[in-house]
């Protein structure tokens, strides 16, 4: 029964059909959708200068916050 299944899937795969339409051309749906990874490329590439805003300042260990950090290696006693 399976094998049936497969076989039958496999040759519906092999039928050729017509191609859907495209909206334009493919080398224009490439253009585009590199055009669109492009910008998000450089959005993303503007926020890597956001650490270097400020010095870096060491966290102090609060034992009083209602969820303490646990990895202070026991510098909050």
């Amino acid at each position: 029964m399976l094998l049936q299944q497969i076989a039958m899937t496999v040759a519906a795969a092999v039928e050729h059909e017509e191609a859907a339409p495209l909206i334009a051309p493919p080398f224009v749906i490439g253009g585009v959708m590199f055009a669109i990874l492009l910008a998000l490329m450089f959005i993303t590439l503007s926020y890597s200068n956001l650490g270097n805003r400020h010095t870096a300042t060491e966290e102090h260990a609060d034992p009083h916050r209602q969820h303490p950090n646990k990895h202070d290696r026991g510098q909050g006693h």
